[in-house]
């Protein structure tokens, strides 16, 4: 309501001061232009006189025939009318026509009827929708059907069997972590994520990071995209033992950004969308996500522009001629080169130069890339990853 006020009065405001030149009657002025002239006359002779320049005799005769003719100029006078404004029925018009365009705007462009927003509410209120989301099996059971996944007989057999199998082995690790993983491959996705947390009792607190955040992979799965609370419960427990692990970290900015905060959704992001492999789920995800969070947000970014050739690239090239596809590579390789050593650029350039040298088997160049970048992103935990992901495929690494 108080919006509304103030957009009332503003906008009367402005009206009022465009329309008042309008509402100004017809002024007649009558003036001699020679009145100030004799007067100006009048005043420097008494300049004079005080000065002692012009004799009192003079001065008198002066005083005389100028009075003379004030008063003559003051019987013939000029007259002078201004023009009235518009009449009131134009300038009503006019403010009306101001104000239905002002807020004929607003409602096409603003959001009419929305509630006040302060930043302490817009806080409270994505805490709340948090702390009142439902739960994984909520979740679950509002996530629409999906698609049977086609596979042979044969192999549907053995699932049966091994669903069957596993719940008769409660502590055997092999058998559930089977059924987690061909229940994900046939997309049951709920299925899943109740073998692998089965799976996980066993181990204890023996479990992996890389076997939780595939229970988060398929809760959120199963889930239809949503972060539920106990999947969060397990990204916490990632994030106490890997603060810079990909996969949690893009979790919980989804979780964030689906909350109304989307501040929070950047700064997780930013870093590993930037640095990370481009081919990664979570990388990619949070690439085509950054921008509209930073908006949503009241920043101003673009991502920083993807060079080089890829893995995928490489491989395009596998039709051509052996001559054709080493130039094409051997071009791509060094136009990337020539840009990171004038420019830099982010670790998922550099990682893509030391896969491509791999790929060409120029292993001393990428290693001089790898021990480089090395140099330049050694603090940063992300870039490492990617950095020595790229290395291990390129035979630097055991």
């Amino acid at each position: 309501m108080i919006f509304w006020l103030i957009c009332v009065v503003l906008t009367l405001g402005v009206a009022g001061i465009l329309a008042a030149p309008m509402l100004r009657t017809a002024q007649t002025e009558t003036v001699n232009p020679d009145i100030a002239v004799y007067k100006a006359q009048l005043t420097e002779i008494a300049r004079d006189l005080d000065r002692g320049i012009l004799p009192e005799a003079e001065a008198e005769r002066a005083r005389t025939e100028i009075a003379r003719r004030l008063l003559a100029a003051s019987k013939e006078t000029t007259t002078a009318t201004q023009p009235a404004g518009a009449s009131p029925q134009m300038t009503g018009c006019i403010a009306i026509a101001i104000c239905a365009v002002t807020f004929a705007t607003y409602a096409h462009l603003g959001a009419p009827g929305y509630d006040d927003l302060p930043l302490k509410t817009r806080i409270a209120t994505s805490d709340e929708m948090r702390e009142n989301r439902p739960s994984q099996a909520a979740l679950e059971a509002l996530a629409p059907p999906r698609a049977p996944v086609e596979a042979p007989q044969d192999f549907m057999d053995a699932m049966e069997q091994l669903r069957t199998i596993a719940p008769m082995r409660p502590d055997d690790p092999e058998a559930w972590s089977r059924l987690a993983y061909y229940e994900g491959e046939l997309r049951n996705f709920a299925a899943a994520a109740a073998a692998q947390t089965h799976l996980l009792e066993i181990h204890g607190a023996e479990a992996t990071i890389d076997e939780m955040r595939l229970l988060v992979d398929f809760q959120v799965a199963a889930a239809n995209g949503f972060v539920s609370p106990e999947a969060e419960a397990t990204i916490r427990i990632i994030l106490d033992r890997d603060p810079q692990n990909i996969g949690a970290r893009y979790y919980l900015g989804s979780l964030y950004n689906m909350t109304d905060r989307p501040d929070f959704a950047y700064q997780l992001w930013r870093d590993f969308a930037e640095n990370g492999d481009p081919n990664s789920f979570y990388v990619g995800s949070a690439r085509a996500q950054i921008e509209d969070a930073a908006y949503r947000a009241g920043i101003d970014y673009s991502l920083p522009e993807l060079r080089g050739p890829s893995a995928a690239d490489i491989a395009n090239a596998a039709n051509m001629s052996a001559e054709d596809r080493a130039a094409m590579i051997n071009g791509m390789v060094a136009g990337l080169a020539e840009r990171l050593a004038s420019e830099g650029g982010p670790a998922s350039d550099w990682a893509r130069l030391i896969a491509a040298y791999g790929a060409l088997g120029d292993t001393d160049n990428a290693r001089m890339i790898w021990v480089e970048a090395q140099e330049v992103f050694g603090p940063n935990a992300d870039a490492m990853a990617t950095l020595r992901d790229a290395a291990q495929t390129a035979g630097l690494l055991e």
